[in-house]
């Protein structure tokens, strides 16, 4: 697929702007990235395992509708994140093999939101699958 043009501003404070592209096209684009980021990624696998493990456990306890939700939007910023992180180290492979401050400090960041809504999800996956369980058991 050829690369995107630019159109340039016609006048200095007008912003550059993107051609329209058909649906196909962009949801094409998005399947593409996902791809990658599974394939490229071995920290995905670990994710996908752990939201296996999470999904049969969610399905065994029988959680309501409002646990499913937060499930699932706890597993799905999990995968942005990881995948925001390795869009970050792909360009910054783009960018420079050299070591550099900036491009560390930067994929630094990008593993620390990893792991921060990995921590996050796990503790809301926990209260969530506990609170089910102790409804089964009748605890209350």
């Amino acid at each position: 697929m050829p690369p995107i043009q630019y159109k340039p501003p016609e006048t200095p404070d007008e912003e550059p702007r993107r051609p329209d592209r058909p649906w196909d096209e962009k949801f094409g684009d998005a399947f593409r990235g996902l791809w990658q980021g599974i394939r490229g990624e071995s920290s995905f696998f670990a994710h996908f395992f752990i939201t296996a493990v999470v999904i049969l456990t969610a399905i065994a306890l029988d959680v309501n509708l409002l646990e499913w939700c937060l499930l699932i939007i706890c597993i799905t910023i999990v995968l942005v994140a990881e995948m925001i992180n390795t869009a970050l180290e792909s360009m910054a492979r783009a960018i420079t093999d050299e070591p550099n401050p900036h491009v560390g400090g930067a994929l630094d960041i990008g593993s620390a939101a990893v792991f921060l809504a990995a921590i996050g999800a796990a503790v809301v996956g926990t209260v969530v699958l506990l609170n089910a369980l102790a409804r089964l058991l009748g605890w209350f």
